[in-house]
């Protein structure tokens, strides 16, 4: 099972900017502690350093329900800010969505030409005597890779598959979480009335 989470800001300020980084590592550290697959895809800078407005994840793993369970929705982070030391507000929100990636993200080999080329390396060395080099084009999205470290044709044929497939993924997974951010855009708030967690840390 492979799942997207986003974690955004929406129109709040700074502070909420900082909370998404917050969350982001706490999800990424409960995730590890799980066993689980998790990586950062996407994170989007907010106006202040060390901020993001939002922040985009991949999640893999037999097992997902409980963790996503624990954070989908309005985050309520409870802090001093760190900007505005003398700023009354102390409430602070976030949302985090979670989405399937669609169908077409699924990669077929089969979508994939070959063409040999003739590796780059030093002169006089065996890799320059013979095509070994691998330029792979999809077509579908004329994603196009070239991949030479190994002297093996074959070898050069499956990293070009491997990384065409990484390329595909982060392509899909950008449009995703463009949209997504369009949404969140759209709100001026964030739903505050029913957050599905309650986080009281220091945000220094």
């Amino acid at each position: 099972m492979k799942k997207i989470i986003q974690i955004t800001a929406g129109k709040g300020p700074a502070e909420c900017c900082l909370v998404v980084v917050k969350v982001r590592d706490l999800i990424l550290k409960q995730a590890k502690a799980q066993g689980i697959t998790i990586s950062v895809t996407e994170d989007k800078p907010g106006d202040n350093s060390g901020t993001r407005l939002s922040s985009t994840l991949m999640i893999e793993g037999p097992q997902l329900e409980n963790l996503l369970k624990d954070w989908q929705g309005t985050i309520q982070w409870t802090a001093q800010s760190p900007y505005r030391p003398a700023h009354k507000r102390k409430n602070w929100f976030v949302g985090v969505e979670v989405f399937d990636i669609p169908e077409q993200t699924r990669f077929d080999p089969d979508d994939v030409t070959f063409d040999t080329i003739r590796s780059s390396g030093p002169g006089g060395q065996n890799v320059n005597k013979v095509e070994t080099a691998v330029r792979g084009i999809h077509k579908p999205t004329g994603i196009q890779v070239t991949a030479m470290d190994s002297r093996s044709q074959l070898q050069n044929k499956k990293l070009c598959l491997s990384r065409i497939e990484a390329r595909i993924k982060a392509l899909q997974a950008g449009k995703l979480t463009d949209q997504q951010q369009s949404q969140w855009l759209e709100h001026h708030s964030l739903e505050r009335g029913n957050p599905v967690k309650v986080i009281k840390l220091s945000l220094i």
